[in-house]
């Protein structure tokens, strides 16, 4: 198995907490239903999605080609209130995800990463909010942000143009994300894959392949966390 020289990961469900319970924060506070919004974004984008015009709203707004406000009413229609109302479409991206709080220890892990002298980048496909970047610099080499970029995972291009960034081959990374369909994409690219669901998980995955100071770097860590040190 290769040894991998460069992390890319995913923001949402792998950096911060997991999708769905973002969603199911943000929508108690809107008087949505989570499960409703979550059904409908599975068919729209699900793995049995028929391509139409509201599902390429999405992907138009993660490639930074169509406006947030319009992108939002597209959102808004997707669900009801309990008393039949949409959500207010203007803020709506950055009401949805203000909850996506840091998982703690997805950060911790990729500090030990960088400290072993793995290169890390961030890879998200983004909606058009704005991302709390406190503390990035010191995270990661480089960021690539789906509407920044004019590229969407899974598109084969934008996993080239992160390796690219980090000076390195696909061949020498590997991507974390929570969604199937991305991290099979990243493989057919040439990269490894780890399906991202907790950073405990995640951490074990990618210990093989690693060189050997981040392996033991990534072992004692683990070490640690359970004997609670």
């Amino acid at each position: 198995m290769s040894q991998v020289s460069g992390i890319v990961v995913d923001w949402g469900g792998v950096i911060t907490r997991p999708f769905a319970e973002g969603i199911a924060l943000w929508a108690a506070q809107e008087g949505v239903d989570a499960g409703e919004f979550r059904a409908a974004l599975g068919r729209l984008l699900g793995p049995s999605a028929e391509p139409g015009p509201a599902a390429r709203q999405f992907h138009l707004v993660e490639r930074g080609e169509l406006p947030v406000a319009e992108f939002e009413k597209t959102l808004a229609a997707l669900v009801r209130r309990s008393d039949g109302s949409h959500p207010v479409t203007e803020g709506l991206v950055e009401r949805m995800f203000a909850p996506f709080a840091d998982d703690p220890a997805m950060v911790g892990l990729l500090r030990v990463l960088r400290d072993a002298g793995l290169k890390t980048a961030l890879l998200s496909n983004s909606w058009g909010h704005t991302y709390d970047r406190r503390g990035w610099d010191g995270l990661f080499d480089t960021v690539v942000i789906s509407c920044e970029v004019g590229l969407r995972k899974p598109e084969p291009e934008i996993f080239r143009h992160t390796a690219r960034l980090l000076d390195l081959r696909p061949e020498e990374c590997v991507l974390v994300d929570d969604l199937g369909s991305n991290v099979r994409a990243a493989r057919a690219c040439g990269l490894a894959g780890v399906h991202h669901r907790t950073a405990r998980e995640t951490a074990l995955a990618l210990t093989p392949l690693l060189p050997p100071a981040g392996r033991r770097a990534v072992l004692e860590h683990l070490s640690a966390a359970t004997s609670g040190h």
